[in-house]
């Protein structure tokens, strides 16, 4: 199951994953050319222990570029988070590994390599995921190299790294997100209708084109005695009025089933795949819903009715919505006189 993400994310996530990808398999050659001790590259007297980490971290590298290229091409799965932690833990231990074997074993200090543990771990997991990858290998360090003189340098530098990287890295995630919560309100009110909250002529007309080669029943809605209550009680009222009529719409309509607003007190209610009957039998839910008394505000409640109109798209027909949607005005304006008399 994948989960709807802001675009603008997904392209971060594909941007880390391959990054990722390219930085890994260089690790991967460098670290196989150790392993193998090619001459001028690697000590000539690589250890049993060294090797071993080498192959080791090609290993993990390898299972970890895996992961990544599942994750570049699923960025919206539920497992990206989890993938991408396990990512972390791998590259951190493999990091790891090789910088405590070497300083144990040979003269070159390579435990600056463990910034880019920091670096990785800021980048996926933000400013705590950082502080958390930089307590434990300056940790893992400290027990595995006791006697080093360069655990000052490694806790002092690998912390302002993930402070730096760590701040940025949730700096941009904040961003990123406020975009995301930004760009969904965006997305509703030009969809939506602001006063019911229900869906807008757009919005209804993309959700009928979705349903294009299918049967449509359109119901198409009128409030009688809105002009009173918007009369003798003031627009306020009326406001009040229609937003609970949105809201008792969506409530008595089925799965699949969309109601939206045209504007003033018309309504227009698509039902995909249902017959005449079925819509004939929501026609009666709808008006028994919307008859009930209405609080319009300081103890006020006003009633009003409701005049349908109603046209059904069969199967293999290619009507469109507005041509449903005047079959059904012309039915609604004739149960409108049929009320009235």
């Amino acid at each position: 199951m994948r989960t709807v993400i802001d675009d603008s994310l997904l392209s971060r996530r594909r941007t880390i994953e391959t990054a990722g990808l390219v930085s890994r398999s260089i690790g991967i050659a460098s670290t196989a050319l150790y392993g193998i001790g090619l001459p001028g590259y690697s000590p000539p007297d690589l250890s049993l222990g060294m090797t071993l980490a080498c192959w080791f971290g090609v290993g993990a590298m390898t299972m970890s570029n895996v992961l990544g290229y599942f994750g570049r091409r699923r960025p919206d799965s539920r497992w990206y988070s989890r993938f991408s932690a396990l990512q972390v833990a791998l590259d951190t231990a493999t990091i790891t590994g090789f910088v405590i074997i070497s300083t144990r074993e040979y003269p070159q200090a390579t435990w600056p390599l463990l910034s880019l543990t920091v670096a990785i771990a800021a980048l996926r997991q933000r400013l705590a995921g950082a502080l958390l990858v930089f307590a434990l290998t300056s940790a893992a360090f400290l027990i595995g190299v006791p006697a080093s003189h360069d655990v000052a340098f490694l806790v002092g530098i690998n912390l302002m790294i993930a402070v730096i990287t760590g701040t940025q890295s949730s700096a941009f995630a904040k961003q990123l997100t406020t975009l995301q919560e930004t760009r969904r309100a965006l997305h509703h009110q030009a969809n939506h209708d602001s006063l019911t909250g229900l869906p807008n002529r757009s919005q209804l007309a993309g959700y009928a084109d979705e349903h294009r080669h299918s049967p449509l029943a359109v119901l198409l809605l009128d409030l009688n005695g809105f002009k009173q209550v918007n009369d003798v009680h003031g627009h306020a009222a009326g406001d009040l009025l229609l937003h609970e009529v949105g809201v008792r719409l969506r409530a008595v309509l089925d799965p699949g089933d969309l109601a939206g607003r045209l504007g003033g007190d018309e309504f227009l209610v698509l039902l995909p795949d249902a017959d005449t009957a079925r819509a004939a039998r929501m026609i009666d839910r709808i008006r028994e819903a919307i008859s009930r008394p209405i609080a319009v505000g300081d103890g006020r409640e006003v009633t009003v009715g409701v005049s349908a109109g109603l046209a059904v798209r069969a199967a293999g027909s290619d009507a469109t919505l507005d041509a449903l949607t005047a079959e059904a005005d012309a039915a609604m304006y004739r149960d409108k006189r049929k009320l009235a008399a």
